[in-house]
């Protein structure tokens, strides 16, 4: 397995929208794995390809506390099958956004139906954490960040402080 370098904000790639993927082959497989890797290390709980630097409809999350057993989840062409109409307040983060913060409203209940990293067809219900993890994760597939459920001024904030830090750290690096 390997460690990916995560692709942090503002950059272009992380608005591009994902292709769908035909079927999950063992190179896929072996992606989505360095993906969970690169997710516990970071730490989250949660990636997409596109931050990552592929933009193929990919997603990794396991919500599960580091105390506790880790349920990985792997998924290609997840779609949402069903929401609910309740919603629920989450603070989100992103490891695209590193050190940034904010409440994100998103459905509290889905149902969710993707292909593992098997080349099996699943579907289940997630809710609260699992299902806030999974909407989150799956905007990244279509060029949506989670800043963009912001207003414009708090997303304009951390979008200037993120390139702030960028020139900060390019600067020191030369």
């Amino acid at each position: 397995m390997a460690v990916l370098r995560i692709i942090v904000a503002p950059d272009p790639r992380l608005k591009a929208v994902c292709e769908p993927v035909s079927e999950v082959t063992e190179e896929l497989a072996g992606l989505m794995k360095d993906m969970l890797e690169t997710m516990y290390l970071a730490p989250g709980v949660g990636l997409s390809a596109p931050q990552v630097g592929v933009t193929k409809r990919l997603i990794v999350v396991d919500p599960a506390r580091r105390d506790s057993e880790p349920q990985p989840l792997m998924m290609a062409n997840p779609k949402l099958v069903s929401i609910s109409q309740d919603t629920k307040t989450y603070e989100e983060g992103c490891l695209s956004f590193p050190d940034h913060y904010a409440e994100v409203v998103r459905p509290c209940k889905i149902t969710v139906s993707y292909i593992d990293e098997t080349n099996e067809q699943c579907e289940f219900e997630a809710e609260d954490l699992l299902a806030t993890c999974i909407q989150h994760e799956m905007d990244h597939l279509d060029g949506v960040l989670f800043v963009d459920h912001l207003s414009a001024l708090k997303r304009s904030i951390i979008l200037r402080k993120l390139t702030k830090s960028k020139k900060r750290t390019a600067a020191a690096a030369e």
